[in-house]
């Protein structure tokens, strides 16, 4: 019953998490996984939050659908490569020691997180959409960063959404609120797509995917809402996207050294 409610609550936090950055939710589940639901492998931990996850960031992506900050062009274009990167990445992430992945992970928030930082919000005026015009210039671009993040979302066992979001920034200079809506479409298929490989390998816990996904639903809904209120406020929602990746790396490397 402890372990039941433990996971309950941490895929709250997790679809809150999601709700409010488009990502991040990934290596939070797993450490809550590993050290607070108490699960002994972290390859189970990584293919059973890789299912969560997925989840819980649909739910999220519905909620931002509805208010509009997804960009569906360049959130399918992204995806699309991405799914290709995240199955290859998977199955050479199964082969690789799961805390030796936990401590490479964080080594790469922490330098995802002080490169958002340092970056000024982007105004919605400089955003170039994907059109049949500007499709050459734009399209290869996307499909490069969806290819290189699908990648290593697969290879961690993560959604990716921390590297979605600045991808597609750098993109095509969109908002950081339209990417972080953008970023579910990546996170959600991502997450699904390394599920199933891990699925393949028995490395899927499915009654704590459960308990998981319900508390992630309803924090989703939390985190979306939050998401909206922060974005009238300019900076504060790259900020907070930032801090959360940079401390949750921080402690992620922290475990790995010291255990």
């Amino acid at each position: 019953m402890g372990q039941d409610i433990l996971s309950l609550l941490s895929g709250t936090m997790v679809g809150a998490v999601l709700g409010l950055i488009g990502g991040g939710g990934s290596i939070l589940a797993v450490p809550l996984l590993v050290y607070v639901v108490g699960v002994a492998s972290p390859h189970v931990a990584i293919g059973t939050s890789a299912v969560a996850v997925a989840v819980s960031a649909f739910s999220s992506l519905l909620g931002h659908a509805r208010m509009g900050n997804v960009r569906w062009p360049c959130a399918a274009v992204f995806t699309a490569c991405g799914v290709a990167g995240a199955y290859l990445g998977s199955l050479l992430g199964k082969a690789v020691d799961g805390q030796r992945l936990l401590l490479m992970f964080g080594l790469l928030m922490i330098v995802v997180a002080v490169t958002m930082f340092r970056r000024q919000p982007t105004p919605e005026a400089a955003f170039v959409r994907l059109t049949r015009e500007s499709a050459p210039t734009v399209a290869p671009r996307l499909a490069g960063f969806g290819l290189a993040t699908g990648s290593l979302a697969g290879f961690f066992g993560i959604g990716g959404g921390f590297l979605v979001v600045p991808g597609l920034v750098a993109a095509t200079d969109m908002p950081i609120l339209a990417a972080i809506g953008s970023s579910l479409v990546s996170v959600s298929a991502f997450g699904f797509t390394t599920a199933a490989s891990y699925a393949s390998s028995g490395l899927i816990d499915w009654r704590i995917v459960a308990l998981f996904v319900t508390g992630g639903i309803a924090g989703s809904l939390v985190g979306s809402r939050l998401a909206a209120r922060l974005a009238t406020r300019k900076a504060a929602l790259t900020q907070v996207f930032a801090g959360i990746v940079a401390t949750a790396g921080l402690y992620v490397v922290w475990r790995g050294i010291f255990g």
